[in-house]
């Protein structure tokens, strides 16, 4: 651990975008990747911070009581059922679309009970454009740093066409201290999963904020939260 932590520390003062995490691989093993979606609920529990994202941009847009949410790059939906949870229990009805191109996020939502509030779909938020569709809210988690320059002004433009409201697009904070608590917290909890290992490779891809806002268009703004995180917003509104 020690050690790589030394040779990381020095990565950490930029972007590393050459190293790419194992869940990306469309070869990797298959029951560790769906261990990996299982402990995702607990992982971004802990780290996501989307409760407080809920309470400070969310909610507040949310002035009827049934509302339409979609969650981009959706993995296994564990977000997205924590924010039908949320908001249930501020007596919204809140309908989630969560999405995700990739069959073997598709294969694994199909293999959980069902969930109220929820439907998932194999497909890209570019086919949605295709389709006219539009929603309250539109948000990802742990995307914007997997993509290329190019995904990703084609998923900030999509977020735009497809929300008339508030488009959140939350990610991981690049930092030293993340790294060392994330690092130590997830080799005691986390097994036989890439948790820890893409969970790190995760952080050095990062984004600091500053970096954020030289690649956001015009009418994003970027806020930090707490728990390492950093918010790309975009307002309809203005």
């Amino acid at each position: 651990m020690t050690a790589v932590l030394g040779r990381t520390t020095g990565w950490l003062r930029a972007r590393d975008t050459v190293v790419t995490e194992r869940m990306d691989d469309p070869d990797c093993d298959l029951p560790t990747l769906f261990r990996t979606y299982a402990q995702f609920p607990v992982v971004n529990g802990i780290v996501a911070g989307w409760a407080i994202t809920y309470r400070t941009e969310i909610r507040p847009r949310l002035t009827g009581t049934q509302h339409t949410l979609l969650d981009i790059g959706a993995g296994g939906g564990d977000v997205a059922r924590s924010l039908v949870r949320l908001a249930r229990r501020d007596g919204i009805t809140l309908s989630v679309t969560a999405i995700d191109p990739d069959p073997r996020a598709a294969a694994y939502v199909r293999s959980l009970p069902a969930h109220d509030g929820v439907v998932y779909r194999q497909c890209t938020s570019s086919e949605l454009v295709e389709e006219g569709a539009q929603f309250d809210v539109v948000i990802s988690n742990h995307v914007l740093h997997h993509l290329s320059a190019m995904e990703l002004g084609a998923v900030l433009a999509d977020s735009e066409k497809l929300t008339t409201g508030i488009a959140i697009h939350s990610d991981i904070r690049r930092t030293r201290l993340g790294y060392v608590l994330y690092g130590a917290v997830t080799a005691l909890l986390f097994r036989r999963s890439f948790v820890r290992e893409d969970g790190l490779i995760s952080i050095r891809r990062s984004f600091l904020p500053s970096e954020l806002r030289g690649v956001l268009p015009s009418r994003w703004r970027v806020r930090s939260q707490p728990f390492f995180r950093t918010l790309a917003i975009f307002d309809s509104r203005g």
